[in-house]
């Protein structure tokens, strides 16, 4: 497993019975997760001393039930990197810290290419691998269905002190903008990919992603550029595995552009067991051209 261990603004405290007690830069919070199914004793005081702890309703949903939330949005940081921080009514925080360990990847492959590299986000969120690779030295098309989270991954762009790097904002549904872009003629050297594993579009489409994946992998295939460096593609869906996230990159843009591929889960390390505690999975392909950075 590939594990994010450079956080200093976060750690996970503990972990069990199917929630976590994270630490958010001195905020503590208690969130559900799927994957926790051991029920382990929860040792820790802060179990019982959380500033806020989201609650799942049996009809769908949840709410955060506000013990002392010091305020709503507060900052964390990490390698340079500046996030806005505000806990959302889907248990979430604006920012999933495991993906760290893809960011200081694409980072050095960008970093190591010796030429300029344009990459392609999408289902983008609130910007932190945008972020990663704009650092890095990347031209960055940041593109998300949500104007919200769009929003926020330019206040997170500011706040990093990136605003004036080369990023295009892009509020459209993922799919027709690869479309509209391979019809234009525009290509990237690299594509980074995070799609949700259920969802509706505007017109009531219904988005699965075991069904959906592989074309629009397929598709975006269609837009990478003649020497591509990478395309790297996350899931949370408990149902897809890495090895089958590898096949499928190996299938559509291994066998179009040669190269490797590989795949792992990725993870956060758990303070109270020393364990890391799985955090959903990445499939990745790259060329084979050397990293001029060594």
């Amino acid at each position: 497993m590939r594990a994010a261990k450079d956080w200093k603004d976060y750690q996970i405290l503990d972990a069990s019975n199917g929630e976590k007690l994270e630490q958010w830069d001195g905020i503590v919070l208690i969130r559900p997760d799927p994957q926790i199914i051991w029920n382990t004793p929860r040792d820790a005081k802060l179990w019982n001393k959380a500033n806020a702890r989201y609650l799942r309703s049996s009809s769908g949903g949840g709410r955060w039930e506000n013990r002392d939330m010091p305020r709503d949005q507060w900052q964390i940081s990490y390698k340079g990197l500046r996030f806005h921080i505000r806990p959302t009514g889907f248990k979430h925080t604006g920012l999933f810290p495991e993906q760290a360990v893809n960011w200081d990847w694409m980072a050095e492959k960008i970093q190591g290419a010796g030429r300029p590299v344009k990459v392609l986000n999408l289902f983008a969120y609130t910007g932190g691998a945008t972020l990663a690779c704009a650092k890095a030295g990347a031209s960055v098309c940041h593109v998300d269905a949500s104007k919200g989270m769009v929003s926020w991954a330019r206040e997170n762009a500011g706040l990093s002190g990136l605003a004036d790097k080369p990023i295009r904002w892009i509020v459209d549904d993922c799919k027709k903008f690869v479309e509209r872009e391979i019809r234009r003629g525009n290509r990237y050297d690299a594509i980074i990919m995070d799609p949700p594993s259920y969802g509706r579009g505007p017109g009531g489409e219904v988005w699965k992603l075991e069904s959906e994946i592989h074309s629009l992998v397929e598709l975006c295939a269609g837009v990478l550029s003649d020497r591509p460096l990478f395309f790297l593609l996350n899931s949370y869906t408990t149902g897809l595995s890495p090895s089958v996230m590898q096949y499928l990159l190996g299938v559509t843009v291994g066998a179009r552009f040669g190269g490797k591929v590989s795949s792992d889960e990725i993870g956060l390390p758990v303070k109270a067991s020393g364990f890391t505690l799985p955090c959903g999975s990445t499939a990745i392909w790259e060329s084979g051209e050397p990293n001029l950075s060594r």
